[in-house]
């Protein structure tokens, strides 16, 4: 059997992996890719073959070293595509997005390059690529679909993202990313409660409202309590047991949303607010519209509305121009705030923002050990507050795959409704991915929670019930399902990571 027979064993159809780099929205593009691939009759190659037929990139480009991981992969993939005719490889997402032609010239053997406005011109452009043996470069300058209106393969039967805006209309020195997606486009609030609808009859029961910057939406559609508005619509979806959404922005977040938070009863007391720095010089020169004294005014409202809210954030280290001075006042507020968890990125420039060519790079020996002080301040903080769930008796939904060392401790992982990670003692009943358990918390560590004690309720759901109803079609197939994208927020509800690329 040649190399083409054994990828197309299955019936003759072609395989597919996608792999995926970046934020939340990428991997909801994956999502929506890897549903694209199956409506156009592929099927997902098994875990581990290395050996699909098609093998899509969809990139993130926030990083500095962003393009040379793209191109050590794709170069590692050049010699098995040369031996395996009929081997397509495509490269989409914002890297694709800002680099263009650059990526053929640099790696000739790519067949398709597409970007973030058309994702859903993926299997065209890969039939047009087979069908006329050279590599086809689209990439579209605003968007044409929004990602919620493709098929889709959602990583989770019982947790799904739901897209509600794209784009962004901040001008972050930092980031690229509004360059990549353009500016902010809202979904119709009609639209978005009809997906969620069919989701929660297709048995999801938690979803994450996803957007650049999700509170701001509203201003597309002239409306700026629209976000609060669909919060609370939210609220009135029978079946609807969790929301949650990713990432506001401190200028957008208005009184009217912590309202809708605190008087929501299915939107869980879990906040990711971006800080990135807590100097007021340094904020200015990131143009983040906010300064020190109203980001803290926030989490004090919040923590007012909402007592067991659990907030986490993004900071970015090392900003050029940071002094020691302005630095103090990043841990000052990390201290005040008492964040759950803070998502800590040391400043790296990324190629065609504002601030890769600002004056005061930080030399990387001192942006090292700004970091390693604000880690080590913030893994205490979060100890600390962790320390304060002992003995708090808690829902948890249970997750799929997030506890590592489940099968060697005998333990289920689930999310609390404030998104901590909990790791419980298996009960004596089966429980499923989506279920509902109480437990009541024994021990605490800085970044997860044990239930060591026996499980005091078990409360089967429709969303255990859609998990296991897929679970049994996908072993029912030939071939393996599971792609492994990044374990980011609601498809198997994590931290918010949730804010990957620090760009929020």
């Amino acid at each position: 059997m040649s190399s083409i027979d054994r990828s197309q064993s299955v019936g003759g159809t072609r395989t597919y992996e996608v792999r995926t780099y970046g934020c939340q929205m990428n991997v909801h593009d994956s999502e929506r890719l890897s549903g694209l691939l199956e409506d156009a009759g592929y099927v997902r190659a098994p875990e581990g073959a290395d050996e699909a037929d098609v093998v899509v990139f969809n990139t993130c480009a926030v990083r500095e070293n962003a393009d040379n991981k793209l191109y050590g992969n794709l170069g590692h993939l050049a010699p098995k595509k040369a031996s395996r005719p009929g081997m397509q490889i495509a490269v989409g997402g914002c890297l694709a997005q800002k680099d263009r032609d650059t990526i053929v010239k640099r790696a000739p053997w790519v067949d398709v390059v597409f970007g973030t406005h058309n994702i859903g011109k993926l299997p065209v452009l890969l039939e047009r690529a087979r069908v006329q043996d050279e590599a086809q470069v689209e990439i579209a300058e605003s968007l044409e679909a929004f990602p919620s209106t493709l098929p889709t393969r959602r990583e989770s039967a019982y947790a799904a993202w739901v897209s509600i805006s794209v784009g962004c209309n901040n001008t972050c020195t930092f980031c690229i990313v509004p360059a990549l997606r353009g500016k902010e486009k809202d979904r119709r609030p009609g639209d978005i409660l009809a997906e969620i609808e069919a989701l929660v009859a297709e048995g999801v029961s938690e979803i994450t409202l996803l957007g650049q910057n999700v509170n701001a939406y509203g201003s597309d559609i002239g409306d700026r309590e629209a976000f609060s508005k669909l919060l609370r619509a939210c609220g009135r979806i029978e079946g609807l047991e969790r929301v949650r959404f990713t990432s506001p922005h401190p200028r957008d977040f208005t009184d009217d949303v912590i309202a809708a938070m605190a008087e929501t009863p299915n939107v869980m007391p879990q906040l990711h607010m971006p800080l990135q720095s807590g100097s007021d010089p340094v904020l200015k020169a990131m143009r983040r519209s906010y300064r020190q004294e109203r980001f803290l005014g926030i989490i004090e409202k919040v923590r007012a509305a909402i007592p067991h809210a659990a907030i986490s954030t993004d900071i970015i280290v090392g900003f050029p121009g940071e002094t020691e001075e302005d630095f103090e006042q990043t841990l000052h507020v990390v201290r005040e705030a008492r964040f759950a968890q803070a998502f800590t990125f040391q400043y790296s420039k990324r190629p065609g923002t504002p601030a890769a060519e600002m004056d005061g790079q930080i030399p990387k020996k001192v942006v090292q050990e700004r970091y390693e002080r604000l880690v080590a301040l913030q893994e205490e903080i979060s100890w600390e507050e962790n320390k304060k769930q002992v003995g708090r008796t808690l829902e948890l939904m249970v997750a799929e795959g997030e506890g590592r060392k489940d099968d060697t401790t005998h333990r289920l992982s689930g999310r609390a409704p404030d998104n901590r990670l909990v790791h419980f003692t298996k009960p004596d009943q089966e429980v499923r991915p989506g279920d509902v358990v109480t437990v009541e918390i024994t021990y605490a560590a800085p970044h997860h929670l044990l239930a060591e004690g026996p499980v005091l309720d078990v409360r089967r759901t429709r969303a255990g019930d859609a998990w296991e109803k897929r679970n049994a079609t996908e072993k029912a197939k030939p071939v393996g399902v599971m792609l492994g994208l990044p374990k980011i927020g609601a498809p198997e509800p994590l931290p918010a990571v949730v804010s990957g690329c620090g760009c929020d």
